[in-house]
């Protein structure tokens, strides 16, 4: 699977931001799809994920409530919403895909990553 990330951007504090991830190559519906993020000096973590059909998503903590994940398998495209962005919400974003479904893929290695794409939230 190919995965390209768009929609990154600079915005203010408070404000929103969507993320757009297009997958090409494989059959899109195979793959559960999940979004993580890298801020400078920082470990890579996860933020969200989502099953295959859309019918389960998984947040991290510092992310519930203000990001939503999607996805359109009409499009072949996952999408991460971001509001009430805050400055420490600043990170190379990249979508990625899995063959198995998890709530919650922190520190495991999925079988696919994309491209990132840079949201940089100011003060």
């Amino acid at each position: 699977v190919q995965l390209q990330a768009s929609g990154g951007g600079l915005v203010q504090a408070g404000g929103s931001l969507r993320l757009s991830c297009a997958a090409s190559g494989r059959t899109f519906t195979n793959y559960a799809m999940a979004w993580f993020r890298q801020a400078p000096g920082k470990e890579r973590e996860f933020v969200a994920a989502i099953s295959w059909r859309g019918g389960s998503t998984g947040y991290a903590d510092s992310v519930k409530g203000r990001f939503t994940i999607s996805r359109d398998n009409a499009k072949n495209t996952v999408y991460l919403q971001m509001s009430s962005l805050k400055p420490e919400d600043t990170a190379v974003y990249y979508c990625a895909a899995d063959l198995y479904w998890r709530e919650d893929y922190g520190g495991y290695e999925m079988d696919y990553w994309g491209t990132g794409t840079l949201v940089t939230v100011s003060s």
